[in-house]
């Protein structure tokens, strides 16, 4: 035990000298300044031996759970014949995810473009939406998280993020997530797209009017705008439904997808669109490309994690899962009003609001000490999320939610005390 903690201590230092320092006072705060050393399903365990419940999965990676069977047998076979593409010739692992994306995606959507994560998915969504229209401009919605990279964090609805690097990609406007008689006020002439999580992650898990999607799509289509669904954080079993889009039977003309994506094992991005977007295509196939997307293994990884959401039956599962965690949450509120303010979620797609955002983050020390892993939402320091893999089982969370009601009596305590 001693050489492991001599190895925490190199790794820690390791991140003061040469990765990011600030980073670093961050995770020893929240108390999570060990080394992860291996995972398997809903559990990771650090390089002491404690065994923690994963409820953050990665921002949303973890769906099918840590290193699934099939998903890592898929990626040993292809990494022993063929890692990467060489680019010129027919990728197979490439077409078949594409047919099946073709396959479980709602309406027209057909064409997949692979690349490596969610903010590179939307980047290529945002250059096709300008090719297909001719138009320049993007609507997205306040509280809204598409990325960091320029592009996508030119749509992203948090100032503290955008604001150092201004000026970003003009054209962009801000509308209320949820109010679609806003999209149409504030559609002109130059706008190509309306980019919308439909259900907001990062923003705190804000789920949106029966009537909103709808509308909005509608909106899209009236005036010749691309309406492109942001599913990277929701898609693939999250919220209940195959893609959150279906809860609302809406039809994108374009979609980005990510995290769950690559089965936890891999990282992937794609945008899938429909016939006519990829129209802008025919005059120069190279136009939008990626040297390591939609690599052999990537895609291997995709098309396992796919099958098995549909052979486990996730999406039932994160439903069941879900409201029973929902419910138990809100009996939870209940005992504790002062201090939590809100619950709100779809499937395994959980936000825990507080009255504070110091709350939030003594709440995040709190449930480490008790080896729970959470995180705030990157857009809302209030809110916690609750993002565990769609398969977790009743002994973890009855274990998560006994964790959470301690962690609050005992955050209670303390500001109670800093109060008096």
């Amino acid at each position: 035990m001693t050489d492991q903690m001599e190895r925490n201590e190199e790794i820690k230092s390791l991140y003061m000298e040469h990765v990011n320092p600030a980073l670093m006072r961050l995770v020893a705060f929240m108390g999570y300044d060990v080394i992860e050393d291996h995972s398997s399903g809903s559990h990771v365990w650090d390089n002491l031996g404690n065994d923690y419940i994963d409820c953050l999965g990665g921002f949303g990676v973890f769906s099918v759970g840590h290193t699934h069977p099939k998903v890592v047998e898929a990626v040993r076979k292809q990494l022993e014949r063929m890692p990467l593409s060489s680019k010129v010739l027919l990728n197979e692992p490439y077409a078949r995810l594409a047919r099946k994306l073709s396959e479980i995606t709602p309406g027209d959507l057909k064409y997949t473009f692979i690349c490596n994560s969610g903010t590179e998915a939307i980047e290529a969504a945002l250059k096709l939406a300008r090719l297909k229209t001719g138009k320049h401009g993007f609507i997205y919605t306040e509280r809204a998280f598409h990325g960091k990279t320029l592009g996508s964090l030119s749509i992203t609805g948090r100032e503290a993020f955008q604001q150092p690097f201004r000026p970003l990609i003009p054209g962009t406007k801000m509308v209320p997530f949820g109010d679609a008689d806003a999209i149409a006020k504030t559609i002109d002439d130059d706008i190509a797209g309306f980019v919308v999580e439909p259900i907001q992650g990062e923003g705190g898990i804000h789920i949106p009017p029966d009537d909103y999607l709808p509308k909005a799509q509608e909106i899209c289509r009236e005036n010749g705008v691309m309406f492109i669904a942001d599913e990277v954080q929701s898609g693939l079993g999250r919220t209940g439904k195959m893609f959150a889009c279906d809860h609302w039977g809406v039809e994108p003309d374009l979609m980005t997808l990510a995290k769950a994506l690559g089965g936890g094992v891999m990282p992937i991005g794609a945008v899938i669109g429909t016939p006519s977007v990829w129209e802008v295509f025919e005059e120069n196939p190279l136009i939008h490309s990626s040297t390591f997307g939609g690599n052999p293994l990537a895609c291997v990884a995709a098309l396992a994690a796919i099958e098995v959401v549909e052979e486990e039956n996730l999406c039932q599962r994160a439903t069941v899962t879900g409201e029973k965690i929902i419910s138990s949450l809100r009996r939870i509120k209940d005992e504790h009003p002062d201090v939590i303010t809100d619950i709100r979620g779809k499937g395994c797609f959980i936000g825990i609001e507080f009255s504070d955002s110091d709350i939030g983050g003594l709440m995040i020390s709190a449930l480490a000490a008790k080896k729970v892993l959470v995180a705030f939402m990157l857009n809302d320091h209030r809110i916690l999320r609750v993002e565990p893999p769609l398969a977790i089982d009743d002994n973890d969370i009855d274990r998560l939610l006994a964790s959470i009601k301690e962690a609050i009596v005992e955050v209670g305590d303390i500001v109670a005390t800093l109060n008096s």
